[in-house]
């Protein structure tokens, strides 16, 4: 499985989602690969912002190597899901990806949290370190619930 993180600048909530996910995953014994993009490149080959660092390694994950890339159209044929942080994040994914949009492999991240309520990530840029403390716990609880899916997944296909 390889899934995709995109936010706004790829520097606050995917890289967040990124690496979160690929904890989760590796702890769970699946082999998944997670990667994150950002649907403008203001911040293309920069480390994630420093407050995302922060909170990640006060939880026991690592984000620092991460380098910021601007979301491509290409990303559909590479990845078996995209998740985007906020409506207007998967607004500019279906514009860039135009012909190559597939809406079967995209979805609004907090979805797979609170199926069909189309909620966004808030975004903590503008804010100050307790918002990013929320963003995390937001994007843990809803990696928790994709690990929880795949794994109940998994099992009904072996029954």
């Amino acid at each position: 499985m390889k899934i995709l993180m995109v936010c706004l600048g790829n520097i606050c909530r995917s890289p967040l989602a990124e690496g979160i996910l690929a904890h989760k995953a590796k702890e769970a014994g699946l082999h998944w690969t997670v990667d994150s993009a950002g649907t403008n490149g203001y911040h293309t080959g920069e480390a994630p912002h420093h407050l995302s660092q922060k909170v990640a390694r006060l939880n026991g994950i690592d984000i620092c190597a991460q380098r910021a890339r601007q979301f491509v159209k290409e990303d559909f044929d590479r990845f078996d899901m995209i998740y985007a942080m906020a409506d207007d994040v998967l607004e500019e994914i279906r514009r860039i990806a135009r012909e190559k949009y597939d809406p079967s492999k995209v979805d609004l991240f907090l979805n797979a949290l609170h199926p069909g309520q189309n909620s966004s990530v808030p975004d903590p840029w503008y804010g100050t370190e307790p918002g990013y403390h929320e963003v995390y716990k937001l994007i843990e609880q809803t990696c928790e619930k994709i690990i929880e899916n795949a794994t109940l997944q998994a099992r009904n296909i072996r029954s």
